[in-house]
């Protein structure tokens, strides 16, 4: 069978990658300039600024560009659709983990509010798949703002 784990999960990486390289790219570029050249001033070399200066000045924004990224894929149906899940699976051994399909959450609300033939009877446990699904991506989010608050701080302080 062509669909598994890591089919979805590389298609998935690449298609967050350009989210998370522009917001690296606008979180470096954020870093004030007088950073750098306080930095050049003071004898440091061009990649000891990056690695001790900008790099750590810019990874608050760096990581929330990431966790929100995640949390955008969490809720990715289309691609999952046609690279990693099944409707219905069945129980895997754990080396097969990887290289199986895999039932995934979105795919599975789609499928019980479009294609069940007692959609109206299991409505509740549509709402409840769709509850779960909302509730990952909002704390992810939540982790990002948390996250980049811990890391601002320490930075400044």
């Amino acid at each position: 069978e062509s669909k598994s784990v890591i089919a979805g999960s590389l298609t998935l990486a690449i298609m967050i990658l350009p989210t998370i390289i522009r917001a690296a790219e606008e979180a470096i570029l954020a870093v004030p300039k007088t950073y750098r050249e306080a930095s050049l001033s003071l004898g440091s070399t061009k990649w000891n600024t990056i690695a001790t200066v900008i790099l750590p000045a810019a990874l608050p924004g760096i990581l929330t560009g990431g966790v929100i990224s995640l949390g955008r894929a969490a809720g990715e149906t289309a691609p999952i659709i046609f690279t990693a899940a099944v409707s219905v699976g069945s129980a895997i051994g754990l080396a097969d983990v990887f290289s199986s399909p895999t039932p995934a959450l979105s795919w599975n609300i789609y499928n019980l509010a479009s294609e069940h033939e007692a959609a109206a009877q299991i409505r509740h446990v549509q709402y409840g798949m769709v509850l779960a699904l909302v509730s990952i991506v909002l704390l992810l989010n939540l982790s990002a703002i948390v996250l980049r608050a811990r890391i601002s701080k320490k930075l400044k302080g």
